[in-house]
């Protein structure tokens, strides 16, 4: 337990929850969390005393001066993701960053230079591919179930966050949308499915000019979209695979608004929701009429927020590579804006970046310990 990780998180709003519960029980033997800070101050002292941390910075300049913190978890807003990782970096911190890394590809890529140039680790969300849904269909797929992949269908669909989110304004500012929230989840599992992709095209535009917020405590509140909100995206991957992805605010659709499926040459495999770490796998094989339900072959089905930043602590200490790295999130920043660059350019975007498929989750008998 001595040689455990030791981390602070820099905000603490209401996505903190799962990695502070997370972070001290289910992966407490990978790393300790030492301290937090939040803008409103109130939060980070309600954390430290629910979840019996020892520091409450009193802001980030204060948590980057305490030589005891190996790691930033950046919980901040994703417009502040990029200065906030940025700091953490030239303060000589490992940084695990929810997402997006960043929200434009040149502050992506700048971040994965410096984390390159200082050898330190970065790391981020989403985390969700490394449940046990989707690396069981990881297992399928690399075992030729469905036989080639050809083909993939993604999609996000729902009618806006203003309907249930308490402070719903932020996702139709610059760094929202539904491409920059939820596309993540959806094109993180893809990646990690087909591996690589080589370029996209795609057609993004926002349907209405204004919302109105019809949750509490705001109802009644009109706020302007500075974003798009409706997304359609092709995608080639390198394996000679094309996925086609909708993501949406804009529309009203109540049943399989969130799925993937991954088309193969002898088969197809519908994939858990990426949103979650689990889920229903349900595989359909040549000359079959039925699709049969697939168990889950390795741990972690539940809601494990944190895995990706306890596997980066794993490999902090062991000199592997760890699984949520830089390379991968930087490329899926660059898929994302890639779809919204080629809308407004009118053509094939080819992209700069790639990666390499991390190494599948290994089954274990002890959850939280992760694999060497």
């Amino acid at each position: 337990m001595e040689n455990r990780v030791k981390i602070a998180f820099v905000g603490v709003g209401n996505i903190s929850g799962i990695y502070l519960k997370n972070l001290t029980t289910t992966f407490s033997r990978e790393v300790e969390i030492v301290g937090v800070c939040d803008l409103i101050a109130e939060r980070a002292e309600t954390a430290a005393r629910e979840y019996g941390i020892k520091n409450v910075y009193k802001d980030y300049d204060e948590l980057l001066a305490d030589g005891s913190v190996e790691v930033v978890l950046n919980l901040t807003r994703p417009n502040e993701h990029y200065a906030i990782t940025k700091k953490g970096l030239l303060a000589g911190k490992h940084v695990y960053s929810e997402k997006p890394l960043a929200t434009n590809f040149e502050n992506g890529r700048e971040l994965l230079a410096l984390a390159k140039e200082t050898g330190l680790r970065l790391g981020g969300a989403p985390d969700t591919f490394l449940g046990g849904g989707i690396q069981t269909c990881r297992r399928l797929i690399d075992s030729g179930f469905i036989g080639t992949p050809v083909g993939a269908t993604a999609v996000l669909l729902g009618c806006g966050h203003e309907v249930w989110h308490p402070g719903p304004e932020f996702y139709y500012e610059k760094g929202g949308g539904p491409m920059l929230d939820m596309g993540p989840y959806y094109i993180t599992a893809l990646v990690n499915l087909l591996g690589p992709a080589v370029s996209v095209m795609g057609r993004a535009k926002a349907s209405y000019p204004q919302r109105v917020i019809t949750s509490q405590p705001n109802y009644g509140k009109i706020i302007d979209v500075e974003v798009p909100t409706h997304y359609c995206g092709i995608i080639d991957f390198a394996n000679g695979a094309t996925a086609q992805i909708v993501t949406s605010f804009d529309v009203q659709y109540a049943r399989f608004g969130r799925y993937i499926e991954i088309l193969g040459s002898e088969g197809t495999l519908r994939v858990p929701d990426p949103n979650d770490f689990g889920g229903e796998i349900r595989l359909l094989r040549a000359g079959e009429t039925q699709w049969k339900e697939i168990p889950m072959a390795l741990p972690y089905p539940d809601n494990s927020r944190g895995l990706g930043l306890a596997d980066m602590a794993h490999a902090i200490r062991t000199g592997r590579g760890h699984r949520a790295c830089g390379e991968q999130t930087c490329h899926v920043l660059e898929i994302m804006t890639g779809i919204e660059r080629s809308s407004d350019e009118n053509r094939t975007v080819f992209l700069e970046t790639t990666f390499q498929r991390s190494k599948p989750m290994q089954y274990t008998r002890l959850v939280g310990i992760l694999d060497d």
